[in-house]
């Protein structure tokens, strides 16, 4: 890793400024977006929509974030990551707002549904622009930091959870508390990305190359299989956001608070796995760190279904480690040919983020059949056949 030389980046107070803005960045978008889905259990009863229906709700944020995420890279090169990241904050704050009021309006799912949009195209344009910040930051230190900014969204998304439950056992309206989170947002949002770095001089011609040639890593099945596991990870891991709390108020006859217990649990040891498991992967290398991990993953699963309460808390946090690592480790494995690195990162993230917006969404009409309890075993059956695909992650010789 080459260090920066740029007379921007000669100060280290500056470059630490810069760290602790995007951390605050990564933090406060997971914050916003586990906000609203820390109430969707509330949205449901106050909607009277099926598991189906609430799917389709759902799949507005997906759609929202699968336009945001391809336009991001090129918004990001043009104006720099602190633009796009405001751009992102001027689409998500709105409409988080807007779907808590219709929501509080008792309108019909259609009216929610724009708002929903907003915060998915926001956040998807917001996510591209806070990792390529990120990346500024590592070369400036020359210091590979990337997890502690993944962490710090997975931080985000446990205290949101944990303060959606409060303010769900007190009966909190939703648009009350999702005005403030959007102020909230709002403000941290735009200190932390005023203490952003420029980008690099000569980030442009790089990023063109890497474009013109993106196609052809959709031809390496290496590529293609890193892409397999990561969906595997990304499916995991967004089903449980998005299904957790429903499934144990709907599948274990639980209160809404305690519902979004269940999902608090599952991001706390998610959290802890990411900060905690890259020792793991410097001892035992990555085939072994992933097959361990996505083998809790299929287990924590079965014990989220087939478990009693207390077992399907232990299943949450057995879980949550289980999808900790395997998106990131992913990630490392697209780019272990830095020339080759953007094309493949560029298939491998796509696989990875439709199935992490797309699938949970997907899952809802399983249970209108099934129960959205008995639904997540495909999460199980999901990682379970990953498990077969690991061996790809290993570095090339």
């Amino acid at each position: 890793m080459q260090r920066v030389t740029s007379p921007t980046l000669r100060s280290d107070r500056t470059v630490i400024a810069a760290r602790n803005g995007d951390l605050a960045v990564f933090a406060v978008n997971g914050f916003a977006f586990a906000s609203w889905m820390s109430r969707v259990p509330d949205v449901k009863e106050a909607l009277a929509l099926t598991p189906g229906m609430l799917s389709v709700l759902l799949l507005s944020v997906s759609v929202g974030s699968l336009l945001g995420l391809p336009v991001a890279g090129r918004i990001a090169h043009r104006f720099g990551a602190a633009r796009t990241v405001r751009l992102g904050l001027s689409l998500l704050a709105p409409g988080i707002v807007l779907a808590g009021t219709a929501v509080q309006a008792h309108a019909s799912m259609y009216w929610v549904m724009p708002g929903l949009f907003l915060l998915g195209l926001g956040s998807g344009v917001w996510d591209v622009a806070q990792n390529l910040e990120g990346t500024i930051i590592e070369r400036a230190l020359d210091k590979a930091i990337m997890p502690w900014f993944h962490a710090a969204f997975s931080g985000g998304t446990v205290l949101a959870a944990l303060v959606g439950a409060g303010l769900v056992w007190l009966r909190v309206p939703l648009v009350a508390h999702l005005g403030v989170v959007a102020l909230l947002t709002v403000v941290v949002a735009l200190w932390g990305t005023g203490q952003f770095l420029p980008a690099f001089d000569d980030a442009g011609p790089a990023v063109d190359a890497a474009a013109r040639r993106a196609g052809s890593a959709w031809l390496e099945p290496r590529t293609l299989l890193i892409g397999v596991m990561v969906l595997a990870a990304a499916f995991a891991e967004g089903t449980a956001n998005d299904w957790m709390a429903v499934a144990f108020v709907d599948g274990h006859d639980l209160d809404n608070a305690l519902g979004v217990v269940a999902l608090a649990v599952f991001l706390s040891f998610m959290t802890a796995g990411r900060i905690l498991g890259t020792r793991l992967l410097d001892r035992y290398g990555r085939v072994v760190v992933l097959r361990v991990l996505f083998t809790a993953a299929t287990l924590g699963c079965l014990l989220v279904v087939f478990g009693d309460t207390w077992l399907a808390f232990v299943g949450c946090a057995i879980w949550g480690v289980g999808a900790s690592l395997g998106f990131p480790v992913g990630m490392s494995a697209a780019a272990d040919d830095p020339a080759r690195a953007p094309m493949r990162i560029s298939v491998v993230s796509t696989l990875g983020y439709t199935a992490f917006l797309a699938g949970p969404p997907l899952l809802g009409f399983l249970g209108d059949h099934f129960g959205v309890l008995n639904s997540l075993l495909v999460v199980g059956a999901v990682s379970a056949l990953a498990i077969l695909v690991v061996p790809v992650a290993r570095p090339p010789r």
